[in-house]
């Protein structure tokens, strides 16, 4: 069992949805960002998704862009970020730590290196934005192999005939993609999330997690009381790149929590 899997035992026994945050590692340094990260589960973070800078980030808005470019300008780098989760699980053991990014630092390591390195730093789960399902025998089985969770994004077009293959080696949960586009880019409503949380959920066991378009707590909440939780991620990126403190930063994550909690 992961701490991911853990986590949701214990959320489940508790009758309790999970609150998911996104941070970009290195955003605007590292002591910032590790000083913000060892913040998170004090201000009721459940799970954190830790972000992997990258030149080409594809999949995200401006704002995600924008602190990986802060993070790799500040000399941020793979290693660095696994640092990072290193030095986070010095004083937290128990909170699970997804790294979120693109494969190709992770090829650039060397696959069997690289999960060896997670491994020892501590991470629990990945998610790896470009690569689909037919490329699960790069990294998904290896990883999973290695005792890591491999966990898969749906979207709204994700449709019958492609859910299975989605779910097929999927562990850890179900990232929903709450919205077309890319993150930060509109604001998810609950009356169109929850018939498609239900047909994920017709066809897995795992939790489903909703993310993209959150950025409230009321809205934290909304989503979270048709899913098993919700990530935020743009909204708190936006406070950290507007130089909030991470105290600051970490009031508005406890706001976020709050509201998720209640769903």
């Amino acid at each position: 069992m992961t701490r991911i899997d853990a986590k949701f035992a214990e959320l489940n026994a508790a009758g309790k949805k999970a609150f998911v945050t996104y941070v970009m590692a290195g955003d605007p340094d590292y002591e910032t960002s590790l000083e913000v990260v060892k913040g998170l589960p004090g201000a009721g973070v459940d799970i954190i998704e830790l972000g992997l800078p990258f030149t080409d980030p594809m999949a995200d808005g401006p704002t995600i862009q924008l602190a990986g470019q802060r993070a790799l300008d500040g000399g941020m780098t793979l290693e660095k970020t696994l640092q990072l989760a290193a030095d986070f699980r010095k004083g937290d053991d128990t909170t699970p730590i997804v790294l979120m990014g693109y494969y190709n630092p992770i090829y650039n390591r060397g696959v069997e290196k690289f999960l060896e390195d997670a491994k020892a730093a501590g991470i629990d789960g990945l998610i790896v934005v470009d690569l689909p399902p037919e490329e699960d025998e790069e990294l998904c089985i290896p990883a999973q192999k290695a005792g890591l969770n491999f966990i898969r994004l749906a979207t709204p077009t994700t449709d019958g005939a492609r859910l299975p293959k989605v779910l097929q080696n999927t562990s850890g949960f179900v990232y929903y993609v709450s919205i077309t586009g890319i993150t930060g880019a509109a604001e998810a409503e609950a009356g169109d999330v929850g018939p498609e949380v239900a047909r994920i959920k017709a066809a897995t066991d795992l939790p489903i997690i909703v993310g993209f378009g959150i950025n409230t707590p009321e809205k934290a909440q909304n989503i979270a009381s048709i899913s098993d939780g919700a990530v935020v991620g743009s909204a708190i990126v936006s406070q950290i790149g507007a130089g909030k403190s991470p105290e600051e930063v970490l009031a508005f994550v406890k706001s976020l929590a709050d509201g998720a909690h209640k769903g």
